[in-house]
């Protein structure tokens, strides 16, 4: 614990640095669980995505099987051109969003490949799309959890070092404080006392005088 003055200029800073972390905690905390909300949809959300380009690739070597043909389609006629994201907002953090994205084919021979090659590609740029998704889905995920832990990190260093360091810096001026003006009390009345003791004692020997 710092060492603090135990003046009155002291004790006021001290209560109103009080104040301050008992307005924040509150928005701290409620920050921290909307991070912990939000991180556990996006998540949930995520897995799901996944889900769906598992699915999609069963259905889609299924599909491909039943032409007996599966040799005949590359995956690399495929091709990511562009990955579209927007900015979104939760809690403060900026976002990335998933917009969608471009694809470009590559040239193949039209007479040579099987006819169920362009609807294998539309199936390939859709899982592709799934892909990416999840991608910056984890994304978000990952921007998230950067601000949940500074943010966890305020909340634990206001509850349990901040507000408790500064209320006990308030007792001990308190009562340091106080001590000191009971002290200036006692110390009044003992100068009260003497002054009284002197003056009747001025006044016995006035009277023996006389």
């Amino acid at each position: 614990m710092a060492t603090v003055k135990l003046t009155k200029n002291e004790l006021k800073s001290q209560k109103d640095a009080l104040k301050m972390y008992q307005r924040y905690l509150p928005t701290l905390a409620l920050k921290k669980q909307q991070l912990q909300t939000e991180i556990r949809a996006i998540e949930a959300r995520a897995k799901t995505v996944r889900a769906r380009r598992i699915t999609l690739e069963e259905e889609f070597s299924a599909w491909i099987a039943v032409f007996g043909e599966k040799e005949a389609f590359k995956p690399e006629i495929i091709m990511v051109r562009n990955v579209r994201k927007g900015i979104g907002n939760i809690a403060g953090v900026a976002i990335p969003v998933y917009e969608g994205a471009d694809f470009a084919r590559s040239d193949y021979d039209l007479y040579a490949m099987p006819l169920w090659v362009d609807i294998a590609a539309d199936r390939m740029e859709e899982a592709l799309a799934l892909d990416l998704e999840a991608g910056v889905l984890d994304e978000q995920v990952r921007l998230l959890n950067i601000e949940l832990r500074t943010t966890a990190q305020r909340v634990n260093l206001f509850e349990k070092v901040k507000i408790p360091e500064t209320r006990a810096n308030i007792k001990k001026i308190a009562v340091y404080l106080g001590d000191q003006q009971v002290a200036a009390v006692v110390r009044g009345k003992i100068s009260k006392k003497s002054l009284e003791v002197a003056s009747r004692d001025a006044e016995e020997s006035e009277e023996e005088s006389a």
